[in-house]
């Protein structure tokens, strides 16, 4: 069961886990330890080097760097309005932020701490942690757990929520004056001719821009396409018996692009990956999983060409549509 948080204009009420409920002391805490670096095997990294306030709480980088200058294999996503995702991650391994939150934690690209117990080591040795622990969940039982970390840091990121666009304005609030023409005629194109909607949503009285389903857009699958069979039977026996599979897709490229096969082992899903929100777009330069598309240009041609693709009808725009479509999409950045 859950709760509801209020919701910004445009967006959807957030559901909180009715097991942990939002407080302001619990986000202030979340807050604390998204943003420590001693956090880290090296005491180099936090969450926050990957996801960075000023860049819309992504960290720029076609892919993120943990420890040790570590490259991982996935394109770090913003975390505005993670909590209105159904899954997480790009290939949807966790379905709920208190899981998510902390398995960087403990990868060796991220984080790289041995384990849990050494995360919680560190924190009770500071006593401003304990104190803070203590005053938001109470001292009659050990109050620097595993789930205590956890719901104070998925409450945090709960609270990244960002709406009120100048789309927001025009859409759901009817202020004409909040899209200029361009963008405007984007919509359209993006509602109709151009197909977007039709997986990055738009309800009639919020819009997450995103259909919460996998895709591919066939990234990455030139470099493994002839050896699937091959790299199947990998991910099948690094899966096998393995608790941490983030660990795997972080650190073996050529089975992260198998994308959400490697979650389910359903052959279906070999190269397909969550759709993103659309929301704050063109702040979260470079895109897709890998980071291999760096602008919002080459993204519409990109889309364009896959959307073509699958309907086996070619989706004409002509340069001016296209610059169009990026406007509009430009107004999906809130506050």
């Amino acid at each position: 069961m859950a709760a509801q948080d209020g919701a910004l204009l445009g967006l959807p009420a957030v559901q909180v886990p009715t097991d942990n409920p939002t407080t302001r002391e619990k986000i202030d805490l979340g807050k604390k330890v998204f943003f420590d670096k001693r956090l880290s095997a090296d005491g180099t990294v936090s969450c926050a080097s990957c996801h960075q306030p000023d860049l819309a709480f992504s960290d720029g980088m076609a892919r993120s760097r943990g420890i040790g200058g570590r490259l991982g294999t996935r394109n770090a996503p913003t975390l505005l309005n993670a909590a209105l995702m159904t899954t997480l991650f790009w290939d949807g391994r966790r379905t709920s932020l208190e899981e998510q939150v902390l398995d960087p934690f403990v990868n060796p690209a991220e984080q790289g701490l041995t384990d849990l117990a050494q995360l919680l080591s560190v924190i009770k040795a500071d006593d401003a942690y304990q104190e803070l622990f203590d005053s938001t969940f109470g001292t009659r039982s050990p109050s620097v757990t595993a789930r205590n970390v956890a719901n104070a840091l998925a409450t945090y990121v709960r609270s990244l929520a960002r709406g009120n666009s100048p789309f927001d304005r025009f859409y759901f609030a009817g202020d004409q004056t909040a899209l200029a023409p361009p963008a405007q005629r984007g919509f359209k194109l993006f509602m109709g001719r151009a197909q977007c909607v039709t997986c990055h949503e738009v309800g009639a009285t919020a819009a997450t821009f995103t259909d919460q389903k996998f895709h591919s857009l066939h990234i990455g699958m030139d470099q493994i396409e002839g050896r699937l069979p091959e790299l199947s039977m990998r991910a099948v026996a690094a899966k096998s018996g393995n608790p941490r599979p983030d660990a795997t897709v972080l650190s073996e490229e050529d089975i992260s692009e198998l994308g959400r096969f490697f979650i389910t082992l359903n052959p279906a899903e070999i190269g397909q990956f969550r759709t993103p929100s659309l929301r704050n777009v063109a702040l979260t330069a470079p895109y897709m999983h890998d980071g291999s598309v760096g602008s919002l240009q080459q993204a519409v041609e990109q889309e364009v060409y896959y959307r073509s693709a699958q309907t086996m009808r070619p989706i004409i725009l002509t340069p001016d549509e296209k610059m169009d479509l990026i406007e509009f999409l430009k107004s999906l950045s809130g506050s």
